[in-house]
């Protein structure tokens, strides 16, 4: 069994107890983190060094971040980024790990549409396909994921008809995203649960969020058709969003007989 996981921490450092506790309980092969929040210089590696991992990471003050924990060798891969992302933004890194090629990434919020930061989304979102077909191949064992800042079904959020042109739930990032899938790629999740009501983000500013079930899944692991017929289950791990002090996501998880 090989288990993956995303989380987009909101801090890393603010969050690290949480993490750590994670790894150590849960155990993943890979856990890709998003908007880490922090200068390299800063990065808490010590802290996963003592659990037992190796990581790799780039990250800015304040903003952005991704970061990739492996208990396995972690080969790191740098491929230019500069053609849909702005300068200086730490939204994208990769590494192979036991064969297996890892994109993660930390999608623009998008702001409102409309707007150039909006556009900034759409435009980053469609040139992930020619990302991957400049440097990857359908047949390859790849596993993408991360906070894609969109739910893309109906069943991904808790009110799709009042929700829907809204930024995070509007067809413009549906049309881009799909755009992508279909490059190659499958959704590992909905592979294995088809129900509603399965989150990773509730909104801090939601009096009572969660109780509500006011969620969106925004969080998201997806792979080649390859690696994605290895999949066994997916699961959204609710317990780090119920803790003290939580990140506004949680984990999304998949296993996968490797």
């Amino acid at each position: 069994m090989f288990k993956v996981a995303s989380f987009n921490c909101n801090s890393v450092r603010a969050r690290l107890d949480i993490i750590l506790n994670w790894l150590e309980s849960e155990k993943p092969d890979i856990l890709c983190l998003q908007e880490t929040k922090v200068e390299d210089q800063h990065f808490p590696t010590g802290g996963f060094n003592s659990v037992g991992y190796n990581v790799i990471f780039t990250g800015q003050k304040s903003y952005n971040g991704v970061a990739i924990a492996s208990p396995h060798d972690i080969t790191g891969i740098t491929h230019d980024i500069t053609g849909f992302c702005r300068p200086g933004e730490a939204r994208l890194i990769e590494a192979q790990i036991k064969g297996i090629n890892v994109v993660n990434t930390y999608m623009p919020q998008g702001r409102a549409p409309n707007t150039e930061e909006f556009a900034y989304k759409i435009n980053w979102i469609k040139s992930m396909r020619h990302y991957f077909a400049q440097h990857y191949r359908p047949d390859m064992m790849l596993l993408w994921t991360g906070d894609f800042n969109v739910a893309l079904e109906p069943i991904d959020v808790y009110a799709p008809d009042k929700l829907l042109g809204q930024v995070g739930y509007h067809p413009d990032e549906h049309e881009a995203l799909h755009y992508v899938k279909e490059w190659g790629l499958e959704d590992i999740f909905r592979r294995h649960v088809k129900e509603a009501g399965q989150y990773t983000f509730w909104d801090y500013r939601v009096p009572n969020g969660i109780k509500r079930k006011m969620g969106w899944r925004i969080d998201h692991i997806w792979a080649t058709q390859c690696l994605a017929s290895l999949s066994r289950c997916a699961c959204v791990d609710m317990g780090p969003r119920l803790m003290e002090k939580p990140s506004d996501h949680t984990f999304i998880v998949a296993e996968f007989d490797l």
